[in-house]
C-alpha cells in the first residue's frame, strides 16, 4: 500500500489550495485523489464556455434533488464539478468575498473564523487589478474588474439603482458590501482562472506531490478511531492509500458528507439500515444544507443585447474570432456582469438581497440544455436576485452503502417566513428597478412575471414555477464548539475521529452573503495554515 504524510479527498475549490499548501518545501508527501479527470478543456478555459458543461456529464456530477414542496413538486438541479478544480472549473466565475458580518457570525460557533482573522487571508488569496489597499496584489487568484468589457446595457443597470435610491459601488469587496455593481470574475488574461489553474498547476512539477484522477473515493480506512487512508476506485481497480498524519475530505457540500456516511461517520440509524459499521454516530452529518434560491424577471428591450451578439451565426463568428484574437469580448465574461448587495428595506441589519443583471435572455431552453449561445431572437434581458442568508436548511443521506449512487438531497427551500419574505421583497424591488426612467426607457414588455402578479401568494407561485438554485450549496460538515451541533471543531477536525479533517464549503456554520467559492478557497487556505502548524 501506498503511504503519503497528507491524503486530499477532492480537487476542487479548496482541494487544489491544500494540494499546493501542503506540498510547499517539499516536506510532506501529499496525494491529492480527484474523481473526476482533466480541466483542460476548451469549454472550461473560455469563460462563457460554463454553458457547455452545464449538463457534460464527463466533467459534472449532475446532481438531483428530491421534488420540493416549495417548487412546485419539481426536482431542482445541481450541477457540481467533477473535475480537477471542481466546480470553480464550471461556474460563473462571480468573486465575493462575503460580508464580514457572516465570519463574525462563524465565530460566535467556530472562534478564530471571525472576519479579522479571514481578511488577510483574502488579501494574501487575491491577485486583484483594481488596486487600493483592502484588496490584495501578487496572490494565486487573479479577480478581473469588467467595467471596460460590460455591455453598454449594465450603465443602464446601474442608472436604475441609483433611480430606485440605492447606492453604486465601484468594488463590493472593499470598504463596503453594499450597493448596485459590476460583478468581478475570477480570469487571467481571458481566461477562466479556477482553483485548479491558480493553485494545481504551479505545484503539478513537485516531486512530492502525486495527483490520480478518475479516482473515486469508496470509504475512508479506520484503525479504531483514527483515519488511516483511503480506499478508492481508479479505471476499475480498488486500491489502497495511507496516510502517516492526515486525511483531508475536501469533496465539497455534496460529496464530502456522504463519503463521512458511506465510512462509518453520520446518523448510527442511518449507518445501521444500509449495513455500515458506525465509527462516530453523528446526526449533523448531513445536516444544516444550505443553498442560495434565486429568482429572474424576463424583459423584451427595445435597444440590442448580447442576443443579437450571440445568437446570429455571423455573430457567433465575430465574437468567436474577438475571443481568439484578444482574449477580450463577450466569450471572456460571465452573463452575470451586474449585480450588487442591497437591503430589502432601510432597518435591515445588512444587505440581505443579491441582484443579477445579465443582458441577455433566453426563453424557451429545450430539456437537458443550457442555451447561452443560443438565446432569444428578440432582444431581452434577465434581472434577478436571491435572499442572501437565507435560513431555511435541509438535509443530505446516503440512499445505499454504493458510493456510486448520488445520495438523497432535500434543501427545503422556503420553508421560513423569514426566507419567503425575502423572496417576496426582492420581487417586489426587481418591479422597482423595471420602473426606474432608466429601464422604462429600454423595456419594451414584461414578459416573465406579467404585470398581474401582485400579491404575496401569486408571487410566491411565480417563484415555485421559475426559482432556481444560485448553486451555492454547503453547511453538510458545520464546523463549531460543541461536537453534539456540529461534525468539525474550529481547526477543522472531525469530532471524535483523530488525523481527519474536512476543508470545502460542507463546513460553514451559515451560508455567506454572495458566491461561496471565494469563501471555500479560504476555507482552503486557512485549514492548510492549521493543518501545517498542527504537523510541525
Amino acid at each position: 500500500m501506498a503511504e503519503f504524510d497528507f491524503i486530499i479527498v477532492g480537487a476542487g475549490s479548496a482541494g487544489c489550495v491544500l494540494a499546493n499548501r501542503l506540498s510547499e518545501g517539499g516536506r510532506y508527501a501529499v496525494l491529492l485523489l480527484e474523481a473526476g479527470g482533466s480541466d483542460r478543456s476548451f469549454w472550461i478555459r473560455m469563460p462563457i464556455g460554463y454553458g457547455k458543461v452545464y449538463y457534460d456529464a464527463r466533467v459534472n456530477w449532475k446532481y438531483e434533488t428530491e421534488p420540493e414542496a416549495a417548487l412546485g413538486g419539481k426536482r431542482s438541479y445541481w450541477p457540481r464539478g467533477k473535475v480537477l478544480g471542481g466546480s470553480s472549473s464550471i461556474n460563473a466565475m462571480v468573486w465575493v468575498r462575503g460580508h464580514p458580518g457572516d465570519y463574525d457570525d462563524w465565530a460566535a460557533e467556530a472562534p478564530g473564523w471571525g472576519w479579522d482573522a479571514v481578511a488577510p487571508v483574502f488579501r494574501r488569496m487575491e491577485d486583484w487589478e483594481g488596486g487600493g489597499d483592502i484588496r490584495g496584489a501578487g496572490g494565486p487568484v487573479h479577480v478581473t474588474r469588467i467595467d471596460d468589457d460590460a455591455h453598454p446595457l449594465c450603465a443602464t443597470y446601474l442608472d436604475a439603482v441609483r433611480q430606485a435610491g440605492f447606492a453604486v459601488n465601484g468594488d463590493y469587496n472593499g470598504a463596503s458590501m453594499e450597493g448596485g455593481s459590476l460583478y468581478q470574475i475570477t480570469t487571467r488574461n481571458g481566461l477562466r482562472a479556477s482553483s485548479a489553474r491558480c493553485y494545481l498547476d504551479p505545484a503539478r512539477r513537485r516531486s512530492n506531490l502525486e495527483i490520480r484522477t478518475n479516482a473515486h473515493a469508496m470509504r475512508i480506512l479506520f484503525d479504531a478511531a483514527r483515519a488511516v487512508g483511503i480506499e478508492y476506485r481508479q479505471d476499475g481497480r480498488l486500491s489502497q492509500a495511507r496516510a502517516r498524519r492526515e486525511v483531508i475530505v475536501s469533496a465539497g457540500a455534496i460529496n464530502a458528507p456522504q463519503l463521512l456516511q458511506l465510512s462509518g461517520i453520520g446518523p448510527g440509524e442511518l449507518l445501521q439500515r444500509h449495513g455500515i459499521a458506525v465509527v462516530r454516530d453523528n446526526g449533523e452529518v448531513g445536516r444544516n444544507l444550505r443553498d442560495h434560491l434565486g429568482l429572474d424577471n424576463l424583459y423584451r428591450c427595445r435597444v440590442p443585447t448580447l442576443n443579437q451578439a450571440l445568437r446570429p451565426l455571423l455573430g457567433k463568428l465575430r465574437v468567436g474570432l474577438e475571443y481568439l484574437a484578444t482574449r477580450r469580448g463577450p466569450l471572456a465574461l460571465s452573463l452575470n456582469q451586474g449585480g450588487g448587495f442591497v437591503r430589502s428595506r432601510p432597518d435591515a441589519e445588512r444587505p440581505d438581497l443579491q441582484l443579477y443583471f445579465s443582458p441577455v435572455s433566453y426563453t424557451r431552453a429545450p430539456p437537458g440544455t443550457r442555451p447561452l449561445m443560443s438565446p432569444d431572437p428578440f432582444p431581452g434581458f434577465l434581472l434577478g436576485y436571491n435572499p442572501c442568508r437565507p435560513t431555511s436548511t435541509g438535509t443530505l443521506r446516503i440512499r445505499s452503502p454504493d458510493p456510486f449512487e448520488a445520495p438523497e438531497m432535500r434543501p427545503n427551500y422556503l420553508s421560513t417566513e423569514h426566507d419567503r419574505a425575502l423572496m417576496i421583497a426582492g420581487a417586489r424591488l426587481m418591479r422597482k428597478l423595471a420602473t426606474t426612467p432608466a429601464f422604462t426607457d429600454v423595456i419594451e414588455a414584461a414578459i416573465r412575471p406579467g404585470d398581474d402578479i401582485v400579491a404575496d401568494e401569486q408571487i410566491l407561485a411565480y417563484a415555485a414555477d421559475n426559482a432556481w438554485t444560485v448553486f451555492h450549496q454547503c453547511g453538510t460538515c458545520r464546523m463549531g464548539s460543541d461536537p453534539a451541533a456540529s461534525v468539525v471543531d474550529p481547526r477543522l477536525r472531525v469530532h471524535g475521529i483523530e488525523g481527519l479533517r474536512v476543508a470545502d464549503a460542507s463546513v460553514f456554520p451559515d451560508i455567506t452573503s454572495g458566491n461561496t467559492n471565494a469563501p471555500a478557497m479560504m476555507v482552503g487556505e486557512m485549514a492548510s495554515d492549521m493543518i501545517l502548524a498542527d504537523n510541525r
